[in-house]
């Protein structure tokens, strides 16, 4: 029998926690997220879902209908080769992401995993029978805390990146992205975007994207609401920030000699914390690399990574050059110089209204309030390349997230499975 959502929820948590910590370790590509994505195929086939899966690890459970699904040959059981992807039509997919960030929480993407999968069970419990296939989807590097790209998962199956440049993308220890899917057993995209070594779309006939999430702020608790609706996503972006000086020795070298980078630095992130709270933006530095790193030496380099974000792109483009503006006053000063490098930059995303006000409305416990967020998703990208997407959000009663402190009520939580599942049994019936 599938377990439930609590027993699968109990299943997961020891998986990449620091138990120091308390914090996940569930980077892409390493032994805790493959754990995990076993364990999400294991749970998928124990459902009777036909799993199919791409040369990156993304992953999708179908919960196929046959009045809508032409199968050529035998039943497919897996997305390989052998197994040849069904001419699927007017799918729903649902589903999230598996990995973490540094030191994160347990429910930033397992999550949405875990509630969609439940959901199903919800479904079937209540005889719902589809009209259209169900897909439970996991993307994988959505965080991007391994090679520095958000969303790469679902960027390269959408063709927002191509695999020419993703397959370069080196990771903190130097590893590429491409040796990094060798390693694992997968085979990385061969042909053009959208096309994977398993010759698997995974979004082919996908019409509809809806993606739960824990809230991250705490508007439901101040709305008093355990799940929400979101509105869209403020745009935001990855700026890496290369400082040059010139490294001395850090006691005999007078102040008044110094070209020091890291002077530069310090009076760029109190620059990027200034404009953002007098824009009522965000802008935060929470990543720096400093070269030689020797406690008794003036650097010759520090490098910096800003996350922008801003309720639209006039405002974040704004915001980043008024930074980038300081950084360069602080380096004329200081006798260093500054290069700003654009890593990442979504565009901003308004999910679909009718979509997210039909999802909204005519619920017997009352209306779910519709609200932005400012965090970046997958249902972002699938929704900037045309796929009509909404999301839900459970009630986080801290808004803590990105953190091991990260929580949901486990009341709150199953709230949020019968959501996504009243939610899914609307789209499919």
């Amino acid at each position: 029998m599938p377990a439930d959502f609590e027993a699968m929820w109990r299943e997961i948590a020891p998986v990449g926690r620091n138990v120091a910590t308390g914090g996940y370790l569930r980077q892409p590509w390493t032994s805790p997220e493959a754990e995990l994505r076993a364990w999400f195929v294991e749970q998928c086939e124990s459902r009777g879902l036909r799993v199919e899966r791409d040369g990156l690890g993304n992953l999708v459970g179908w919960w196929d209908v046959d009045a809508v699904v032409e199968q050529g040959g035998a039943p497919a059981t897996t997305g390989r080769r052998d197994h040849p992807t069904p001419r699927r039509t007017d799918a729903v997919l649902t589903g999230s992401h598996l990995d973490s960030v540094l030191e994160g929480g347990a429910y930033d993407g397992p999550l949405g995993v875990v509630s969609a999968l439940a959901a199903i069970d919800r479904m079937r419990e209540h005889a719902v029978v589809p009209g259209r296939p169900v897909g439970v989807g996991v993307f994988v590097e959505e965080e991007g805390s391994r090679f520095g790209l958000a969303c790469l998962g679902s960027r390269l199956l959408t063709g927002a990146t191509p695999w020419a440049t993703a397959r370069e993308l080196r990771d903190r220890d130097g590893v590429f992205l491409a040796d990094a899917l060798e390693a694992q057993g997968l085979p990385g995209m061969t042909g053009m975007a959208g096309t994977t070594g398993d010759d698997v779309d995974l979004l082919a006939g996908v019409t509809t994207f809806v993606e739960l999430h824990v809230e991250q702020g705490r508007a439901l608790v101040d709305l008093g609401h355990a799940v929400g609706v979101a509105s869209g996503i403020w745009p935001h972006g990855r700026y890496r920030f290369d400082l040059d000086g010139v490294a001395d020795h850090a006691g005999t070298t007078r102040m008044e000699d110094r070209r020091d980078p890291m002077l530069t630095y310090a009076m760029t992130v109190l620059a990027a914390n200034q404009a953002a709270r007098l824009a009522g933006e965000r802008a935060t530095f929470g990543r720096v690399e400093v070269n030689p790193n020797g406690t008794n030496a003036v650097p010759s380099r520090v490098t910096g990574w800003l996350d922008a974000r801003a309720s639209s792109v006039a405002s974040l483009e704004a915001l980043v050059e008024q930074i980038s503006a300081r950084a360069r006053e602080g380096a004329e000063r200081d006798g260093t110089t500054v290069t700003v490098t654009a890593e990442s930059v979504s565009g901003e995303v308004s999910f679909d209204p009718g979509l997210a006000a039909a999802l909204a409305t005519g619920h017997a416990s009352g209306d779910w309030p519709v609200l932005p967020t400012q965090a970046g998703h997958d249902a972002g990208i699938l929704s900037a390349a045309g796929i009509p997407t909404a999301m839900l959000f459970v009630r986080n009663p801290t808004g803590v997230s990105h953190s091991p402190d990260e929580h949901a009520e486990v009341p709150d939580c199953l709230a949020g499975v019968d959501a996504l599942a009243e939610t899914l049994t609307r789209l499919v019936s």
